[in-house]
């Protein structure tokens, strides 16, 4: 949902194959404009704007400037992708993402990556300073029960798996990641562990 629209902005409808059903948010609904500014399949900022997208905040204009574009458009906060169909397909959130040495990383799709290796229970990934690229990421990861993962083993089946920038640079285990009350990780909580 997005409270700032009303809380729906996409769906999949009738008759949609049970692929787009599983793996994206569906099409704009009736009286809404959808746009990702981003080449045509490629990840960027998700806009939206139609008769139910908020005007503003209530007395906060500053806010209100930084979320809204001056010709209606709402900035989502997401980074999606949209199919030949129309189809949005949410990918992370900007606040997440990280620029390392002039390449855009996503948590979401290192985290997947993270994933599928065999001693990886969870994991999650952050954007931390770096001297000479900006920002790097940083991995923390819950390892397999009897697993025996070191961080850089992680970090070597990573380069073999992943472009450069996208290999974190550092590993941090924890017996599990810190979660909201929606099963969601605090990712600010992680930050600030440094």
């Amino acid at each position: 949902g997005l409270s700032e629209a009303s809380g729906i902005v996409t769906m999949c409808r009738r008759g949609d194959a049970p692929e787009v059903v599983a793996t994206t948010s569906g099409r704009a609904i009736p009286g809404t404009e959808l746009r990702v500014l981003a080449e045509p399949g490629a990840p960027g900022e998700v806009q939206v704007r139609g008769f139910h997208v908020m005007s503003g905040y209530f007395e906060d204009p500053d806010t209100t400037a930084a979320t809204m574009t001056e010709d209606g458009w709402l900035r989502t906060g997401d980074v999606g992708v949209l199919d030949e169909a129309g189809n949005l397909r949410i990918t992370d959130r900007i606040k997440d993402m990280f620029i390392v040495g002039g390449f855009n990383a996503y948590p979401a799709e290192i985290e997947q990556l993270l994933g599928l290796h065999p001693d990886v229970a969870d994991v999650a990934v952050i954007g931390v300073p770096d001297p000479r690229l900006g920002e790097v990421g940083k991995a923390y990861a819950v390892r397999r029960r009897g697993a025996t993962l070191t961080a850089d083993d992680l970090i070597a089946w990573s380069r073999r798996e992943m472009a450069n920038f996208k290999v974190p640079r550092a590993v941090e285990f924890l017996p599990e990641l810190p979660r909201n009350a929606s099963g969601k990780v605090v990712k600010g909580e992680l930050r600030g562990r440094g």
